[in-house]
């Protein structure tokens, strides 16, 4: 009895963590019997992960910013300037991508500066500061597009968000090197899982009976594995992919492994006891927005060069599908919960049930409405829990 009770308690502490990709699988499974098998064909996965690769690229930022106890609200704005003057620099100049590219991530930090300077050293909450961010970023937008559309980009610039690779190692009729650095990424991620639940027995908190621990590894890999199968049979490895998850694994060990990442944690959670700890809070908010600057700068490269061109109206309403990812992911709203690869999930949960319907040929206004639902819902599951869990202490 004693030991199925000790199970009990594990899954219910985890049932935050281990909820949300339960709930990522249900929903793939719902949509694919939904639109007979569509939202799995190899080449919608891979239209899929190129039309929302950039909301993914700003989860990761708006979640570490949310887990400080801050929000974002610029940042669709700053996609929509960065990716404006990548295309001054290189489609109405004439200089080489590269430049565009350096331009727009230089903007990027320069935009997180100024509002890091608001929030860290003049101490005006975000919420506020990013508010006006996203009218001053969006006017801006328009003054550096005189209120036209920039295009075409060169070939070189598009391949960011429209390249793939494909052939590198062969194979009859699919891309082995999707699968291999898929493995690859499997092994990675299975380490520092196993990293991070031996640094949890070193402090004596608890973690999930190892069978448990190997089911939820087994699992991620297996839906690793059976989504680069797919796209290695269609056009290969995309390069945004690439990009993605090379920020996923760079910002899980910087969040979850390093002085950084605790301070951001600490902060979240106890603002008044980080401080009395010596966590330096000024320093960190501001490159906390210095981060979100950079990622809003990369995701505007990744979205002007997949639509070919940089418009005014670029990157409008892209904050609140962070946001939503964010808490869809298992963020609190309080701060100090959350985790990079959750904000992943659901990112790719509003992307599944946005692509689903489209597939289905649900409406718009219909789609907005589910996404909302979902929110609410999981923001109430977050409340929930809090609640259940001062009640039990």
């Amino acid at each position: 009895m004693a030991g199925t009770s000790d199970i009990k308690g594990l899954l219910t502490r985890n049932v935050r963590q281990s909820g949300i990709y339960i709930a990522f699988v249900f929903i793939v499974l719902l949509f694919t019997v939904l639109t007979g098998g569509s939202l799995l064909s190899p080449g919608n996965l891979t239209n899929l992960i190129l039309q929302y690769s950039y909301i993914l690229i700003l989860a990761i930022g708006m979640v570490l910013i949310i887990v400080a106890g801050h929000i974002d609200l610029s940042v669709g704005s700053v996609v929509a300037f960065t990716g404006a003057v990548a295309a001054v620099v290189v489609v109405q100049h004439g200089l080489p991508w590269w430049l565009g590219i350096l331009a727009a991530l230089g903007v990027g930090v320069l935009v997180g500066l100024w509002q890091g300077f608001w929030v860290a050293i003049v101490g005006i909450p975000a919420f506020i500061v990013t508010l006006a961010g996203m009218l001053i970023f969006r006017g801006m937008t328009m003054q550096t597009l005189g209120n036209v559309s920039l295009s075409p980009f060169p070939s070189s610039y598009q391949k960011i968000a429209g390249g793939f690779v494909n052939g590198l190692f062969g194979g009859p009729g699919y891309d082995v090197f999707t699968l291999v650095l898929a493995a690859a990424v499997v092994v990675v991620f299975a380490l520092q899982q196993w990293r991070a639940r031996l640094a949890k027995l070193t402090y004596d908190q608890a973690v999930e009976a190892l069978w448990i621990f190997g089911i939820k590894v087994a699992a991620v890999a297996i839906v690793i594995m059976a989504f680069a199968w797919q796209i290695a049979h269609a056009r290969g490895l995309p390069m945004v992919l690439i990009l993605l998850a090379a920020l996923i694994l760079i910002y899980s060990f910087v969040s979850q492994q390093t002085v950084f990442g605790r301070h951001i944690y600490a902060m979240g959670g106890n603002l008044q006891a980080a401080r009395l700890s010596g966590v330096k809070t000024k320093l960190v908010n501001m490159m906390l927005f210095v981060n979100m600057g950079l990622l809003s700068a990369i995701a505007g490269i990744v979205y002007s060069a997949r639509s070919n061109s940089a418009q005014p109206g670029a990157g409008n309403m892209f904050e609140l599908d962070a946001i939503a990812a964010a808490f869809i992911g298992g963020a609190a709203v309080s701060g100090g919960v959350g985790k990079v690869q959750g904000a992943i999930i659901g990112g790719l949960i509003m992307a599944v049930m946005s692509n689903g319907m489209q597939i289905m040929g649900i409406g718009q206004s219909t789609q907005s409405i589910v996404r909302g639902v979902v929110l609410i819902l999981a923001v109430a599951f977050d409340v929930y829990n809090k609640k259940r869990a001062g009640s039990e202490s």
